[in-house]
C-alpha cells in the first residue's frame, strides 16, 4: 500500500451503528472492512462481543488489522459473498449484526495504481482482489455486443453502443492500456451535449468496475446468506452508493417482509405465512448536511436496514 494512500472516514457512521444497535456482548460481521472505519467503531462497542471483518483486498487487510489490534475483532481476507464460509470456519452459528457498505471504496479511487479513477494515468486495472480479470482484458477481449451490454446494464449509459463500436476500432490499432486512454476514447464517442452532463466516462467506468469485480453477482449471493446467518432479532444493515444496488438490496428487503402469499380471492388465510423480518428504517438514510460538506462522495449513500423475525420459508 502506497505511504500516502488514506482512508477516508467511513460514510453514515453514526446511522449505521444506530441501526444495527450495537450489543457490548453480539457478535457482528463486517463484510466490507475497508481502512477499519466502520468495523473499528462497531468492535469500540463490544465487552466480551466479537467482531469478524472480511474483505477481498489486501490493502484494506492490512489497514483494518493495524486498526483493529488490540480489539476483539478477527480480521480474514474473504469476499462478503464467502461469509458464510468463514463463519463456519470460526464455529459460529449465527450474528447479531452484519453490515455490508458495497461498492469501490475512497482509498481504492484516490490510489491512482489501483485504475479505478479516470482523473489519473493509470494501468486499466480495477481489481479489488488485485488478483484475476483485469479492466484491460475486457476492454481489449470482449466483444462489441457484449461490452455495450455491459455499459448499459451495469453503467445505465445510453451511449453504450457508440462507445462499444468506437472501443473495438481502437483495439484494432492497438491494445487500451491506460484509463486515460480509455477516458478520452470514450469522450470521443459521445456527443458534445453529454459531455456537459459530469464526465463522459463516469458510467462506463462503473459498469467495468461492476464486470470486473462480479459485484452485483457478490450481493446477490451474499443477501440471502447474510439474513439466513443472523439470529433471530439479528439485524442486516447494507450501504449503497447507486441505483443498481440499492433496488437489489430493496428487492429482496421486501420479499423478507412479505406475509401471506394466498391468493387474493381466498376469505382467509392457509398459507400460514408471516414475514420473515421487519424493517428498522423505514426509509433509507441518507448523509447530513453536516457530512455532505465533509465527505463529498457520500452524497449518494443509502442506508437500509432489517431486523430478523424468523428464519426465512
Amino acid at each position: 500500500m502506497p505511504e500516502n494512500a488514506v482512508y477516508h472516514r467511513p460514510v453514515l457512521l453514526e446511522q449505521t451503528l444506530s441501526a444495527l444497535s450495537v450489543k457490548p456482548d453480539g457478535v457482528y460481521l463486517d463484510g466490507t472492512a475497508g481502512g477499519g472505519g466502520h468495523s473499528f467503531a462497531i468492535a469500540s462497542r463490544l465487552t466480551t462481543g466479537r467482531l469478524i471483518a472480511l474483505d477481498q483486498d489486501p490493502d484494506a487487510i492490512k489497514e483494518a488489522s493495524r486498526r483493529l489490534e488490540g480489539l476483539p475483532a478477527t480480521v480474514v481476507r474473504r469476499n462478503f459473498r464467502r461469509m458464510g464460509d468463514v463463519l463456519d470456519e470460526l464455529e459460529i452459528d449465527g450474528v447479531d449484526g452484519i453490515l455490508l457498505d458495497i461498492g469501490v471504496s475512497s482509498h481504492q479511487l484516490d490510489t491512482a495504481e489501483r485504475g479505478f479513477s479516470y482523473h489519473a494515468d493509470a494501468p486499466l486495472d480495477m481489481r479489488m482482489s488485485q488478483e484475476g480479470l483485469t479492466a484491460a482484458d475486457i476492454v481489449n477481449t470482449w466483444d462489441e455486443q457484449k461490452l455495450a451490454q455491459i455499459f448499459f446494464a451495469f453503467g445505465e449509459e445510453k451511449f453504450s453502443r457508440q462507445i462499444a463500436r468506437k472501443i473495438v476500432r481502437q483495439r484494432e490499432t492497438a491494445p487500451i492500456t491506460t484509463t486515460l486512454e480509455l477516458a478520452e476514447l470514450i469522450s470521443a464517442a459521445v456527443p458534445a451535449a453529454a459531455r456537459r452532463d459530469g464526465h463522459p466516462a463516469r458510467r462506463v467506468f462503473q459498469a467495468l468496475r461492476i464486470a470486473v469485480n462480479g459485484e452485483l453477482e457478490a450481493l446477490d449471493e451474499a443477501l440471502d446468506v447474510a439474513f439466513d446467518r443472523l439470529k433471530v432479532g439479528g439485524r442486516l444493515a447494507i450501504i449503497t452508493f447507486h441505483s443498481l444496488e440499492d433496488r437489489l438490496v430493496k428487492v429482496r428487503f421486501n420479499e423478507w417482509r412479505k406475509g401471506c402469499v394466498c391468493p387474493p380471492d381466498f376469505p382467509v388465510c392457509v398459507c400460514g405465512r408471516t414475514p420473515a423480518g421487519q424493517l428498522v428504517l423505514r426509509h433509507p438514510a441518507e448523509a447530513t448536511p453536516e457530512e455532505l460538506e465533509s465527505n463529498p462522495r457520500s452524497r449518494s449513500a443509502r442506508l437500509r436496514c432489517i431486523e430478523k423475525l424468523h428464519e426465512r420459508y
